[in-house]
């Protein structure tokens, strides 16, 4: 008889010792506390001859989108080709996947793994890393149905379930369905409170409707579950500051950056995006903070085979670069960044499309905006703000997009579209500080108030 996991799913080891390693390095990558690389390697010492570790460990180091990772990815890959011989579907499927992952074919790698979760929908991997592609994307569609489909079939005390309910929050929220992700979210974490994902959904859904004080208060209650040995840290202390920028807390905003979000805390470029993210706000408001931006800039290694790997990172180093003020910098980056775009050869995998139609429109709207033309700003950017969501994140990140158009109406003469901006925020979630001062900044506060 085939072995099977904890979940029943087939696995192609029978040494227990690297089953249990491979389950241990499961969980570090749906908790994100500490790494499973030491697990996937003490796995691979256990049974030499299962290729799941090594298809594991590349799809970690792919999910870091990190280029100068891709290398060794591709060793572990071709390493797990090599065992693939007598392997079940399930582990041919992920690799496939992964393979598809590795060549920019985003779409279809996330594809695969639907068809693998119909068969098996107690996979936890293919859950795990088809949320991870589709918030890449920014498939939220796909982000709230693939969990939904798999979710009854799972036992209520599966230990790795609350981390399947958190991600099932997360799309919930990121589908507008804010009541539905709050409890979901809640749910995960009376089952267990070390689901720093279901913390993140909730967190999510309070920064959508504006509740930016008991955001605020929300990650105070589970900072000791998250703040420490949790690689998802660092994103946590970035929707704190979120909440302190809506409160128009600016002091609290730089005490987190140069605590949280600067530093020895950036050890890769998703950290990094979080940095140039909030300093970028910051920036918008008017605070000086180009010796921060140019400290992060400084630690951000300039790859040249970075530009143009994926469009959401490009756009978050030009921010970063444009708050440093270094401008001709940002110009150069953006040109590789279009090169690679335009090239043919690219033109199957996803961040090709991400590129041509939001990345380089809004990375050239950026540009215009910090020479001076916020009018050619706006019109660059309008365009591309519905769009936007093709290029990955969630709403709370992309929301720089509508900072940004709000910083170029109340610049130049694009009131209408400033005054738009904020019918729809307010709308949306109850006037705040962050609100009122884009009101005030476009002659707007008044009107707003009659």
């Amino acid at each position: 008889m085939a072995s099977q996991d904890t979940r029943g799913n087939p696995i192609g080891s029978s040494v227990a010792e690297a089953r249990d390693a491979v389950e241990r390095a499961l969980w570090h990558m749906m908790s994100f506390y500490a790494e499973p690389l030491a697990d996937l390697d003490a796995a691979i010492a256990a049974d030499p001859l299962w290729g799941l570790p090594h298809t594991m460990k590349a799809g970690f180091l792919l999910g870091l989108t990190e280029p100068n990772l891709c290398p060794d990815a591709a060793a572990h890959l071709a390493r797990a080709r090599s065992l693939a011989d007598g392997a079940p579907a399930r582990e041919l499927a992920h690799l496939e996947a992964v393979e598809l992952i590795a060549d920019g074919r985003w779409h279809a790698a996330c594809r695969r793994w639907d068809e693998l979760l119909l068969e098996h929908p107690r996979d936890a991997l293919a859950l795990q890393w088809a949320q991870l592609w589709d918030f890449y994307r920014g498939d939220s569609i796909a982000l709230r149905l693939r969990p939904a489909r798999a979710l009854p079939e799972w036992d209520a005390d599966d230990a790795l379930r609350p981390y399947v309910l958190g991600l099932y929050a997360f799309g919930l929220e990121e589908c507008n369905l804010y009541p539905q992700a709050e409890e979901a979210g809640r749910q995960a974490l009376r089952a267990n409170p070390r689901v720093p994902w279901a913390v993140h959904a909730v967190a999510h859904v309070m920064e959508m409707q504006g509740r930016f004080e008991e955001g605020s208060s929300w990650l105070r209650q589970h900072q000791p579950h998250w703040s420490e040995d949790n690689g998802f840290a660092g994103h946590l202390w970035w929707h704190q500051g979120l909440f302190r920028l809506e409160a128009l807390d600016v002091a609290g905003v730089l005490r987190l950056v140069d605590k949280h979000l600067s530093g020895d805390a950036l050890g890769i470029t998703l950290q990094r995006v979080d940095a140039a993210s909030m300093l970028w706000r910051l920036h918008l408001l008017g605070e000086p903070v180009m010796e921060r931006a140019a400290a992060l800039v400084a630690g951000w290694p300039a790859d040249a085979s970075e530009a143009g790997y994926y469009a959401f990172n490009d756009v978050h180093r030009v921010l970063a670069l444009l708050a440093a003020g270094q401008g001709a910098a940002a110009e150069a980056w953006v040109a590789r960044c279009a090169e690679r775009a335009l090239d043919a050869g690219d033109a199957r995998r996803a961040n090709h499309a991400m590129a041509r139609e939001v990345g380089l429109p809004l990375m050239r709207g950026l540009l215009a905006l910090e020479r001076g033309d916020p009018d050619a700003a706006a019109d660059a950017i309008y365009p591309v703000r519905a769009p936007a969501r093709g290029f990955g994140g969630s709403h709370a990140q992309r929301d720089l997009v509508d900072q940004t158009l709000l910083a170029a109406a109340a610049r130049g003469h694009r009131r209408t579209l400033g005054r738009a901006l904020v019918n729809e925020r307010l709308m949306a979630k109850p006037s705040t500080p962050l609100t009122r001062h884009w009101q005030e900044r476009l002659g707007l506060r008044e009107e707003a108030r009659a």
